[in-house]
Formats: structure tokens, sequence, C-alpha cells
């Protein structure tokens, strides 16, 4: 097995060495020297220094090509560099966190070349490497068999992560519906401690309590692991700034609720939650406090 993989992040690079270690041969790029040097040394990885250089191995008409970039212009523009290698028989692999929509216009760029367009939603994180990856892959069904043994190298032991999610487009749209519902159960489990923790009287062992539900309870999930993992360390959390960054997925999945008239008001709310995180709500939280002083002679409280 072998494939050129362009893009050496942190999902990128860890997924390197995952299929290094189950005897892929890999190709690898990125436009940063010292991601490259990250996995320098890594048995059955071969880190080359130019795009090009990653283009040119393999036989042209049976590469796999696989982006593993920020989504947008970044990907777009390595999108432009790698079509005029493609040729009858390739096939261009997008894993990076791209909008459904950009992966079904950019199939058909790829196919006007002649070669195939998988998108595969990625999901696992910086524990992918030792877990496997759970691996969402839009594509037509020659390409998906086409991959199949890469994607089970990724995949959890057995491909229990691994799932054919339909046309191209499809990965991706899976994932943007995972990453909806991952935003409202981290904001779920952020809530119910805050819960937890405003009780002051019973002042609650909440790390205790969280490893507690990680065993049996119907809520237990990585999620509250990572959760019980962060109340382990009360100085590091005092520490951490109030500032939640929201990813694109998330805009996407409210987007596409709009867009098919599908209520998700769990999703729309957490992003909205994470934008008050950013400030972003202050300016109506002004204008709250002045209507209330005016119409009521509420105090106004006032930054110094």
């Amino acid at each position: 097995m072998q494939i050129i993989l362009i893009g050496l992040g942190r999902m990128g690079g860890n997924m390197a060495r995952r299929w290094a270690r189950h005897g892929v041969a890999v190709t690898a790029f990125d436009a940063s020297a010292e991601a490259r040097a990250a996995i320098e040394g890594e048995a059955h990885c071969r880190v080359v220094a130019s795009l090009a250089e990653a283009l040119a191995t393999g036989v042209p008409g049976a590469r796999i090509v696989w982006l593993m970039l920020p989504a947008g212009a970044i990907t777009e523009r390595a999108i432009d560099d790698v079509l005029p290698t493609l040729v009858a028989g390739d096939l261009l692999v997008d894993g990076g966190n791209a909008h459904y929509k950009d992966s079904q216009r950019r199939a058909a760029r790829v196919r006007s070349h002649g070669a195939a367009f998988a998108d595969v939603g990625v999901s696992g994180g910086i524990g992918g490497l030792a877990h496997g990856y759970c691996l969402m892959v839009g594509a037509q069904a020659a390409d998906y068999a086409r991959l199949e043994p890469l994607l089970m190298a990724l995949a959890p032991e057995g491909g229990r992560g691994l799932v054919h999610a339909g046309p191209v487009g499809a990965g991706h749209y899976a994932k943007m519906v995972h990453n909806g519902i991952e935003y409202g159960m981290m904001q779920a489990l952020a809530e119910g401690f805050a819960l937890l923790e405003a009780k002051e009287e019973f002042a609650m062992p909440l790390a205790a309590v969280a490893d507690a539900w990680c065993d049996g309870s119907v809520i237990r999930s990585w999620l509250l692991e990572l959760t019980a993992r962060a109340l382990h360390d009360p100085e590091a959390l005092a520490a951490t700034a109030p500032h939640v960054a929201d990813s694109g997925e998330g805009r996407w999945a409210v987007e596409a609720m709009v867009e098919l008239g599908v209520p998700a008001p769990v999703t729309a709310l957490a992003l909205t939650t994470r934008f008050a995180t950013q400030g972003r709500g202050d300016y109506a939280a002004r204008l709250l406090a002045q209507m209330r002083a005016g119409f009521g002679g509420h105090a106004v409280n006032v930054v110094r």
C-alpha cells in the first residue's frame, strides 16, 4: 500500500505515523520544515521537501493523493497545484474539514481531468494515533473499495469506526453533523458541571463525580473522560481563559439547519454560546443593561 500525504499538522502527522506503523509506504510533504522534521525517521515514511517531489512519487494513473489541510483557501490552492499532475486512474482525497458543497464542486473539477475524488471526514483528535480514527467517507463504490485497505489501517481495530457514508460530499456532510453534535454534548457537560460547582453548600468533589459518571452512566463518553481530566487539575482550569473558539463545521451545521428547515436548536445554541465567550455578545449586553436602567432605574456596572 502506498499513499502521498500532503499536510502534516496535528492530524496529518499522526495519520502518517499510523499508516507507516501499519506497513503503508507514505510519501509525506508539508510546507512547514518543522512539521516535516517531526516525522523524519519514521519507518516506511519518506518525507520530501517539495510538493512536486511528492507528486512525482508512484505511477501516474495509480496514485492516491491525500490532502490533510485546513479548510478554505489553503486546500483550494493545494488542489490548484495538484490538479495539473492528475491523470485518469489517480485518486485525490480530501481528509480536511471541508464544506461538503466545496467537496462536490472540487470532485467535478477533478473528474474533468479524468481522475477520481473522495472526501473523508476524520475524527479522533490527538488520540487517533493510538486508538484509530473514525472515518466518514464520501466516494463512488469503486473508489471506496480502492481506498478501503488504507482506511482500515487508520481505523480502530476491525474497522469499527469506518463508514462509507454515501457519494462524494456525504463524508464531509456526516463530519459536519458530527461536529454539530459534538458542540451540543460539550456544552451540556460544561453547563452540568457549572451547576454542580455552583451548589456551594454541598462542596461536591467534581472530579470524583466525573470519574463515577465515566463508568456505567448513560452519559459516559470520551468527552466526559476529558472533562474529568480537566477537573483533576483545578489550577490549570482556573488559569484557562473563558474563550472558546468555533470551527467552520459548527457554523455549517447551523446553515444546513436553516437551508433544510430541520430544527437543531441545541447545535445552534451551543454555537451562539461560543460566540458569547468570544466577546461577540458584549455590545448587545451593554444595550440590555442600558434598557434596564432606562425603564427601571436599575444600576449599570461601569467597566474600569
